[in-house]
């Protein structure tokens, strides 16, 4: 058996989908478990699409996924160029080949006759039914295509969909043999009329050039399979053809279709794997990355979109996925995108990392939070104290910064009902106790909160809620004992006695 290549070969042409990280994930985890190869080739054959900076963020995404190619234009190997814009000149040679055995032909067709043909006829297409009638080297005589040809011409190349094959087959590993009436099938455009091919010739040409044995791309490419068979078949033999693996889509979460941006916008969550600014509007369209997605529970969740190993299993590791990944074992129906379960992962993930692993993303945002971070050793605790309490990455703020910061707003709410004279004189004698305790853990703190409250018979609960809002400023947080262990003795003393001050204005 010849190495497993897969490739992705996404168009520079906007934000990089999570569909299109899946997809991506799929061929890593594939080429990763047979010991192959992954190649990013970049299919820009489309100038007209092309969008500044798309091509630097899809690798850019992919790095922060940790999901590196062996072979692209970053990092080159035996089958550059890997831009396919670079490798115009070796596209025309299989479209003229195309030609002169009678599998494609030229067709001279200007854009307004084109349109005046779609006004003229509903649904027109150019197929074995209206080609006849157009004007093209089928219809015109070897003289006047010779003519047009040495004249100048525009012209695009189209293949000639047989007439006498009623049905193609596409052999799919995921789906079995899937099979399209040639009827249904138009001549598509091989090469435009400025010389660049389309899609349907640059991917058969590249996949056979540069030896890809597999090919994992969205459903949504089906209708254009019987084409590139058909290229296949005419170019290289069927023997040749790749292997066919046609993934699933990801859907709303209501079922009701795919997935699109406008969907992430209209229900408040992301599509794309990390921030993009819209080329025409200027808006930052929201990635996971900038919300606070770790890349492991990103892959995690990802890879379970449309997948699963036969288990019970959810959390996975990329060495688990590699071990377990198979193509046989991904579904045929689509699966629905839920950002409650995508959050989920994260907090499973968040959870599962050492405090270490966190650390360098957790100070980026306590600093964008203009916080500053002075002990490495202090935030790994804190981290560690508060993680499980964390969804998303910037959770880490709101659920920590009181660590950092003393608490300048109450919840005054929750204390105004509760405060009074003996709660004052209670907080200002552990004070005093706390200043005289050479031993400042939270055992030794709680034993000491306990025994005051029982010499003035006041109710532990009561007393920790407010000790609680005096340290953090809310009800929440990590064990209140705990938390004063770790913001130290001076710091302690200082947020009672400031909150004492603040609490005794309140009914004033």
């Amino acid at each position: 058996m010849s190495k497993v290549r897969v490739r992705f070969a996404p168009s520079p042409t906007g934000g990089l989908h999570l569909g299109g990280v899946r997809t991506v994930l799929f061929n890593y985890l594939f080429a990763k478990k047979h010991k192959g190869d992954f190649i990013l080739r970049i299919e820009d054959t489309d100038q007209t699409r092309f969008v500044p900076g798309a091509e630097e963020y899809i690798f850019k995404c992919l790095e922060w996924c940790g999901l590196q190619p062996d072979e692209s234009v970053h990092n080159g190997g035996a089958y550059g160029p890997y831009r396919q814009s670079e490798r115009k000149e070796m596209y025309r040679q299989y479209a003229e080949q195309l030609i002169k055995d009678g599998y494609a032909y030229y067709a001279f067709d200007t854009p307004e006759e084109l349109e005046a043909k779609r006004n003229e006829i509903p649904n027109f297409q150019y197929n074995q039914f209206y080609r006849n009638k157009l004007k093209n080297s089928l219809t015109l005589p070897e003289d006047d295509v010779a003519k047009l040809l040495s004249g100048g011409t525009p012209y695009t190349i189209r293949i000639k969909i047989p007439s006498d094959e009623t049905t193609i087959v596409i052999p799919d590993i995921i789906r079995g043999d899937v099979s399209f009436d040639t009827q249904q099938v138009d001549d598509k455009v091989l090469l435009k009329a400025d010389g660049m091919p389309t899609y349907h010739l640059a991917v058969v040409v590249d996949d056979h050039l540069m030896k890809i044995t597999h090919a994992f791309r969205g459903e949504e490419w089906l209708p254009s399979a019987p084409v590139h068979v058909l290229l296949w078949k005419y170019l290289f033999g069927l023997d040749k053809m790749v292997k066919w693996a046609h993934l699933p889509l990801i859907l709303k979460p209501d079922g009701n279709g795919k997935l699109s941006k406008r969907d992430g916008e209209r229900l408040g969550f992301p599509v794309y794997a990390m921030d993009w600014k819209d080329s025409n509007t200027g808006d930052i369209i929201k990635g996971f990355k900038e919300i606070g997605f770790l890349p492991q529970s990103f892959n995690n969740l990802l890879a379970v979109l449309g997948w699963n190993d036969g288990t019970e299993q959810e959390i996975f590791t990329m060495e688990e996925l590699i071990e377990k990944f198979s193509i046989e074992r991904i579904h045929k129906a689509g699966a629905k995108f839920d950002f409650e379960k995508a959050k989920w992962f994260n907090h499973e993930w968040i959870k599962k990392l050492p405090a270490e692993d966190l650390k360098t993303e957790v100070e980026k945002i306590f600093i964008n939070n203009g916080i500053t971070i002075s002990d490495d050793s202090y935030l790994i605790k804190v981290i560690e104290l508060i993680k499980d309490r964390c969804t998303l990455l910037t959770d880490f703020y709101a659920q920590g910064s009181f660590f950092f910061a003393t608490p300048t707003i109450y919840d005054d709410a929750s204390v105004k009902p509760k405060w009074a004279a003996d709660k004052k004189d209670f907080f200002e004698t552990i004070a005093e106790q706390l200043q005289h305790t050479n031993e400042f853990t939270a055992t030794i703190i709680e034993t000491i909160f306990k025994e005051v409250a029982a010499v003035k018979n006041i109710k532990v609960g009561e007393l920790q809620m407010l000790f609680r809002i005096m340290l953090v400023g809310s009800k929440t947080g990590p064990a209140v004992f705990v938390i004063a262990e770790t913001i130290g003795k001076e710091e302690t003393i200082k947020r009672i006695k400031l909150a004492v001050n603040h609490f005794e204005t309140l009914n004033a």
